[in-house]
């Protein structure tokens, strides 16, 4: 009778240490559903979409209808160019609620953030959100020489700059071309109407034709640039370092 009783205390101890396993691994399994759920593009793609994704950034274009609302998601280190005004609600992961605003053409640089929103405006808002990628491959290659806010400061003006990323405001008048210069990779948010022609630095001319709101990544690019349309144009470069 000895080795049955054995045997049946056995079989309680693995089936319990079974469980225990099996029970961790669902509360993991759960635990990277909900981080993963927290993207604001698999959580809100009727609010956020995807423009741009490379090695470097992801680009999304968030909008928001009056008095929308977002869920709660998530946001890696990112540039937000503000295409319309905007007065949101903002509540944090830990419940802190704050109000914001903004105006449009406005630049600015958030660090990782998990936030809901909501709109108390009542028209609808828009905006170019640069997600840096953590990982993203070194861009050292693409350092420039010729730069355009050094040579062209007019016309080039920093909107904002830290150890990331350098936004410049570069404004088009019409006729006016600009001298040779150097973008290292970078994003382009069209704030307004655009007619421009690119002459390369390989000889090749561009015709660049844009509507505000537009966005485009270039990588390592020289060029000058002549807007060939019949109004002052404006134009956000989100250079990465």
């Amino acid at each position: 009778m000895q080795p049955h009783s054995v045997a049946r205390a056995t079989r309680p101890v693995r089936y319990h240490r079974f469980v225990k396993t099996g029970v961790f691994a669902v509360l993991l399994l759960g635990l990277a559903a909900g981080a993963a759920a927290q993207d604001a593009v698999s959580v809100a793609p009727a609010l956020y979409k995807v423009e741009v994704d490379n090695a470097w950034v992801r680009v999304l274009r968030a909008t928001r209808s009056p008095h929308g609302k977002s869920p709660m998601h998530s946001h890696p280190p990112a540039v937000v160019v503000c295409l319309t005004d905007s007065r949101q609600r903002v509540t944090n992961s830990h419940g802190a609620v704050s109000e914001v605003s903004h105006k449009a053409g406005e630049v600015i640089y958030n660090e990782g953030v998990t936030h809901s929103e909501e709109s108390l405006s009542d028209q609808p808002i828009e905006a170019v959100i640069v997600e840096l990628k953590p990982d993203a491959p070194s861009t050292a290659e693409s350092r420039v020489t010729l730069d355009p806010v050094k040579i062209d400061p007019k016309y080039h003006i920093v909107a904002l700059e830290n150890s990331r990323v350098r936004a410049i405001r570069t404004i088009l008048e019409p006729g006016i071309r600009s001298p040779l210069h150097e973008h290292p990779h970078y994003v382009v948010v069209y704030l307004t109407e655009l007619h421009t022609t690119m002459a390369l630095g390989d000889g090749r001319v561009v015709d660049n034709p844009r509507r505000p709101g537009e966005v485009a990544w270039r990588d390592f690019m020289k060029h000058s640039t002549l807007n060939v349309g019949k109004r002052t144009a404006v134009e956000i470069q989100i250079e990465l370092k």
